[in-house]
């Protein structure tokens, strides 16, 4: 395998948390070496680790707005059954705990929406890329992540 190849099979594992024995034995290098690589490529493994999280959070519906939208359509269920009953001979104190419950949730979720005028929106954009131009690292350390 090649070292390049070897290098982004080495990310894909630690990003999923595969430990330094295993990866070796899989790889066929040092533990040393590998540690070495870690801290070397430790924002790409960040990265990728960070993107695995996130398409988990979307598949199961663990981001916000998934989780908003559930109990949205719970919630609509619930209001739609307590219209259906009489409150008299049904027993109803669990669908109206159910209901207070689930318009907790959606309140916790809330976000307040903030507008902005064209001119703080862009005024923003220029602060996000003079700071990434700040915190950009020098092209030749760049080119040496790649080349290696």
């Amino acid at each position: 395998m090649e070292l390049r190849e070897t290098k982004e099979r080495f990310i894909e594992m630690r990003a999923q948390g595969y430990s330094f024995d295993r990866i070796a034995k899989e790889l066929g290098r040092a533990k040393q070496t590998l540690i070495d690589w870690s801290r070397e490529l430790q924002e790409e493994i960040a990265n990728l680790k960070a993107l695995e999280l996130e398409a988990l959070y979307e598949k199961y519906y663990l981001l916000k707005e998934n989780r908003i939208q559930s109990f949205g359509e719970m919630l609509t269920k619930l209001r739609k059954e307590l219209d259906k009953r009489n409150l008299s001979d049904i027993p109803t104190e669990k669908l109206l705990e159910l209901l207070l419950k689930y318009n907790t949730l959606v309140k916790e979720d809330y976000i307040e929406p903030v507008f902005r005028t064209s001119q703080e929106i862009q005024d923003e954009q220029i602060d996000r890329e003079i700071l990434d131009e700040l915190t950009a690292p020098p092209q030749g350390t760049i080119r040496k992540l790649k080349t290696a």
